[in-house]
């Protein structure tokens, strides 16, 4: 047997093992709040929808086998029945007249509580108008939500679940250890809470000695670390230094204040985690409840359509990672065996895995090549939705392995993927050999776009601005474009068998991903620019015998390094477009060269990649101008000619968007508008 599958595969003492069965699900579904959405405006023929808020709760038995899965479910408190209750708050939005909706459920998975549509926050049609969400209202569906992070603090613009804490089966608490980092905080600021981000729960410190945990400064994720003496720092809140120190159990205080330039990490025996794999449970049992139930245990009527058809759920960045997760562990298939979703769409989410079913869960750090390298949520096998064998680590599996109850998927990424969340392992192993693509799974790459399918057009003419960042970013704005027709291709695939585009990602079989070397040589050289010379490399993490694939204990911290992976990146052409892909509108029509990536300022850094932040190197306007810059990229003139010329560009490219399925006959019309708006070579 392989040496790291068998040390990372081992597990003792987590209840992975199913008994008898019996059901979970939603035993009460309140509705609290009912209010016009956005001041009842009309979508499409649905006419005005309503916006319903309340709270679900839940009955889960430990010996469920379809949630023995979830770590240390068997430690929660539990009642006189002998099942776990927990409880969260959902969002509904639905057609005021039922009859003009279209029977189908669009479940729009938040982000760290936060709705990614802004359906939470919005007062206008503007600002949902544009989403996958607002487009599936044009349509007729059902809207839902409801959140899944146990360790949001609750807020209005929030969704929350509220799940219980483990102990130890005589009361006592569950103890572990448990790593924080911290980087670019403000200099000479103080204190944070020991998570490091506010509106975050933080695990509360076991031991409050500081002889007993260890704090480091290093001056890069790679430089060694320097332990900060006990003396410099201690558990609780100081906003002015020392002298304002006021002891706890769920801060920091560094008594020298933090460096801007510096990273710091903080590794302490924590105490009480929370049982987050129970967030997969929120999410299913929603579904399945407004799905195909009638009324809950109390006799409160299902709020929805109750002759629903289909159902189909999306989420970006920590919810793409989720929503794999999901599949892989089994949660589409409820309580009575039966299918959830009919289709799932994560989206830039590369090969990430959110891992909340693991003790002392962290939802919110994430591993990138210049912060939080080794940790998790990251990268782990298995990678691909094919089950495959891992290489390096032998481990046989794969994300969709379920027939019965398995969704049709539509993964979508942008380049930023690629670079920070591994996303060539959903196509080449860790060898660099090619894998291949299930029948019932899509992968589509939206190149020249950072995380967010961010970049730099006369959609989004906007200037933006990192000052972590070496290179100008693109105008701000997600574009939903891509992600709005796959939800109709989902649809049609699902529901009339009507087959999508065919897969468009980089591949290593046609040239259009390669080595970092290949991928310099190949971008255009733009005067003051310098190509990566990094990525996010990722090495098989070892975090001790009790975690492995499903999840589990971390009792390795840091954990120790395995084998190294290839990684492979897009490849571009002369103008730093890349080969491969859907090709939005942006990158058809360019105004410049975006990227999925950008590079840390010296001071900052550099040059190790910033984070999921893209670039934008803007075109000459007139050959001469370029000319005279050694720009060898065509300028505006010689690629469109004139204003007219430019929008002739865009209608036909957004003509051949629509034929190809990746974009809607809505979004195309808006595009060519934009187009002939925009003061492009007037």
């Amino acid at each position: 047997m392989n040496r790291y599958l068998a040390i990372t595969t081992t597990v003792i003492g987590i209840t992975f093992a199913a008994t008898q069965p019996s059901e979970a699900r939603v035993v009460k579904f309140v509705v609290e709040q009912r209010t016009p959405f956005v001041g009842g405006a009309e979508w499409g023929n649905v006419g005005p929808y309503e916006m319903l808020r309340g709270t679900a709760y839940f009955e889960v038995n430990p010996r469920d086998p379809r949630d023995a899965v979830i770590v240390d479910l068997d430690k929660a408190p539990r009642d006189s029945h002998g099942t776990v209750s927990f409880s969260t708050q959902f969002l509904i939005l639905k057609p005021i007249d039922p009859g003009r909706g279209n029977h189908k459920i669009f479940y729009a998975v938040n982000n760290r509580g936060n709705s990614l549509e802004g359906l939470l926050t919005a007062t206008t049609t503007s600002q949902v108008s544009g989403t996958d969400a607002g487009y599936a209202m044009t349509e007729g569906y059902t809207i839902v939500d409801a959140g899944w992070e146990g360790d949001v603090i609750p807020a209005t613009t929030k969704l929350v679940a509220t799940l219980p804490v483990a102990h130890e089966a005589d009361g006592r608490p569950i103890v572990g250890p448990m790593r924080y980092e911290y980087s670019d905080r403000v200099s000479g600021s103080f204190t944070t809470n020991l998570e490091g981000t506010a509106g975050f729960l933080s695990y509360e410190a076991a031991d409050t000695n500081m002889a007993h945990a260890t704090f480091t400064v290093s001056d890069s994720e790679y430089g060694p670390k320097t332990v900060i003496p006990p003396s410099h720092w201690a558990f609780g809140t100081c906003p002015t230094g020392q002298a304002s120190l006021v002891p706890d159990t769920v801060d920091l205080c560094y008594f020298d204040g933090f460096d801007n330039t510096k990273m710091y990490e903080l590794i302490y025996q924590a105490k009480n985690p929370i049982v987050m794999g129970l967030g997969f449970v929120t999410t299913r049992d929603v579904a399945s409840f407004l799905r195909y139930e009638s009324s809950d245990d109390a006799g409160n009527a299902n709020p929805v359509d109750t002759n629903i058809t289909r159902a189909y759920a999306a989420g970006g960045s920590q919810t793409g990672g989720y929503l794999r997760d999901y599949i892989y562990l089994g949660f589409n298939e409820d309580e009575s065996q039966r299918q959830v979703f009919d289709g799932i769409i994560p989206w830039i989410a590369g090969t990430d895995r959110v891992f909340i079913n693991v003790r002392f869960a962290d939802p919110n750090t994430y591993s990138e090549q210049d912060r939080q390298h080794n940790y998790l949520q990251s990268s782990y096998p298995p990678f691909t939705y094919a089950v495959t064998t891992d290489p390096v680590s032998g481990i046989h599996d794969g994300i969709i392995k379920r027939p019965k109850t398995d969704p049709f998927v539509m993964q979508v990424d942008s380049e930023s993927e690629f670079w920070q969340l591994h996303g060539s392992l959903n196509v080449v192993d860790g060898r660099g050999r090619p894998i291949g693509i299930p029948p019932n799974v899509r992968l589509y790459f939206v190149g020249n776009t950072a995380h967010g399918f961010v970049s730099g057009s006369f959609l989004f003419p906007t200037a933006a601005s990192n000052t972590l960042c070496g290179y100008p970013t693109p105008g701000s704005g997600l574009n939903w474009e891509t992600l709005r027709a796959s939800l109709r291709n989902m649809d049609k695939w699902a529901d009339e068998g009507i087959q999508p585009p065919e897969s468009n990602y980089p591949s290593i079989s046609n040239g259009t991903l390669v080595s970092l070397e290949q991928a310099a040589a190949s971008f255009p050289i733009i005067p003051g620019v310098s190509f990566p010379t990094v990525y996010d490399t990722y090495e098989l993490l070892i975090f001790g015998p009790l975690f492995n694939s499903l999840g589990g204990v971390l009792t390795i911290q840091p954990p120790l390094s395995g084998p190294s992976y290839v990684i492979k990146l897009p490849k571009t052409d002369q103008d730093g477009i890349q080969l491969a892909g859907v090709h939005q509108i942006e990158a058809r029509v360019p105004l410049g060269t975006s990227t999925g990536w950008n590079i840390r300022t010296p001071a900052h850094r550099g040059p190790n990649l910033c984070g999921l932040t893209g670039s934008y190197f803007p075109f000459a306007t007139t050959k001469a101008e370029r000319m005279a810059h050694g720009n060898p990229r065509l300028s505006l003139q010689e690629l469109y000619g004139s204003h007219s010329g430019f929008v002739d560009a865009v209608k036909t490219a957004a003509h051949q968007l629509v034929e190809e399925g990746f974009l809607l006959k809505v979004d195309a019309d808006a595009d060519i508008s934009a187009a002939e708006a925009s003061n492009v070579l007037q």
